[in-house]
């Protein structure tokens, strides 16, 4: 296990610094991996009514899918169909109550029998991009809810971009493989929908055909929830007497260790806020799913939960009274709820000019821009007589268009019944 680390670490570090070798491994990787995932069932016959789920390349039970997929359980009109969620740690979710389905079964990513339940369902519905090798067949439906409203710039419309693991030729080659691939991609509202044209090249290819603009399933619960799952859910994590304030800041694309993945340096001052806000408030810091790195809140116990590995952010959403965050999609989301949002961008300039770039005016923001951490305390504590000005409702109106609880069932019926 050791010795496989090494080499993995010891490839990476290559990859870094060889852009030949880096393209010449993976199309190489990625040939062997097609070519296992067609033998695991090279015969097999596609089933109609079997659906395959994923979320984050199988870090997790979340997002639109999982929305997708309790609609479906629970609507009559789709009881002849079954289902496979695929995770790359299954054990994890083995109770969960929604996946104990008699018609629902559980994989492990990247195993034979996830290449098995990929080649034989109908239908594929992710919200990230799969995996280069896995391409579907001829007469499958491959759905890719992607996993947010964009801020900052994706794929084609990414002009310069200091990632270490990709130049901004292979990040568009990624895109540009995403959308031969995908029959729908899902979309939100009319900004997201010519974003995402633009991002995955579709007006050029014409395939901007294939977006679907029915609003987010994943914010269907947002709508619908009350009062009385916002504090079971409070219960849950053990915090039921004080304002909860969800940090969720974004990755950053310049770094990476190798051998373990993106990285995140937590650039808040934790002591002074527990110092002064200790009494009053919990922070629950929610790392970017694609972070490898852990962290140790230990010293802060009570204070700070890391919630990066809870499953479903809707909860965290729900239970929290303030949201803190950067760069990450989470706002546009998060606006459905009209609590306070703060945008700690300490590294903005860098950021917006060397990192990525964003597709609207940073003024349209529905919450104060913070780029020193002095700032941060005094901004948190106007939030206790805070209320959405006319600012917050517009861009709400302008982002959330589509969110009125019902995006899972058109997403379906657009689908499905094609």
């Amino acid at each position: 296990m050791k010795a496989a680390k090494v080499f993995k670490k010891a490839v990476f570090d290559l990859a870094k610094k060889n852009k030949a070798f880096r393209i010449v491994f993976r199309s190489s990787r990625d040939a062997v991996y097609h070519a296992k995932m067609v033998m695991d069932d090279p015969f097999g016959k596609i089933d109609d009514k079997l659906i395959y789920f994923q979320t984050f390349s199988g870090r997790g039970y979340s997002d639109s899918p999982k929305a997708v997929y309790e609609y479906m359980l629970s609507a009559p009109e789709y009881k002849d169909y079954h289902f496979v969620w695929s995770f790359k740690e299954p054990e994890k979710f083995k109770d969960v109550e929604a996946l104990k389905s008699d018609r629902t079964t559980i994989v492990k990513f990247r195993t034979r029998a996830d290449n098995k339940a990929l080649r034989k369902a109908k239908y594929w519905i992710s919200n990230y991009r799969m995996l280069n090798h896995q391409f579907p067949r001829k007469d499958q439906v491959y759905v890719q809810c992607w996993h947010g409203t964009p801020l900052k710039r994706l794929g084609y419309d990414i002009q310069e971009g200091d990632n270490v693991m990709n130049s901004a030729s292979e990040v568009r080659e990624k895109y540009r493989t995403d959308a031969k691939k995908f029959s729908y991609l899902l979309s939100p509202s009319a900004f997201a929908s010519e974003k995402f044209a633009t991002a995955w090249n579709l007006n050029e290819t014409g395939q901007a055909g294939k977006i679907l603009e029915v609003g987010y399933p994943r914010n269907d619960r947002l709508i619908t929830a009350g009062s009385d799952e916002r504090d079971r859910i409070r219960k849950a994590l053990g915090v039921e007497d004080k304002k909860l304030i969800l940090y969720a800041p974004t990755w950053r694309d310049n770094q990476h260790t190798s051998g373990e993945g993106y990285t995140y340096k937590t650039e808040v001052d934790f002591d002074r806020l527990q110092k002064e806000l200790g009494d009053e408030y919990v922070i629950l810091f929610r790392a970017h799913y694609l972070v490898a790195n852990s962290f140790d809140f230990a010293r802060y116990k009570g204070f700070i939960q890391d919630v990066s590995s809870y499953s479903d952010i809707n909860d965290l959403y729900i239970a929290s009274d303030l949201l803190i965050t950067d760069y990450s999609s989470v706002f546009f989301d998060y606006a459905n709820l009209k609590k306070p949002i703060i945008f700690y961008m300490y590294d903005l300039d860098y950021y917006a000019e060397e990192l990525r770039g964003f597709y609207l005016s940073l003024d349209e923001l529905p919450g104060p821009i913070v780029k020193e951490e002095g700032e941060l305390l005094d901004e948190i504590k106007k939030t206790a007589s805070w209320k959405a000005d006319e600012k917050y409702e517009a861009f709400h109106a302008r982002f959330n268009p589509l969110d009125d609880g019902h995006a899972s069932k058109r997403l379906l019926e657009a689908v499905l019944k094609k």
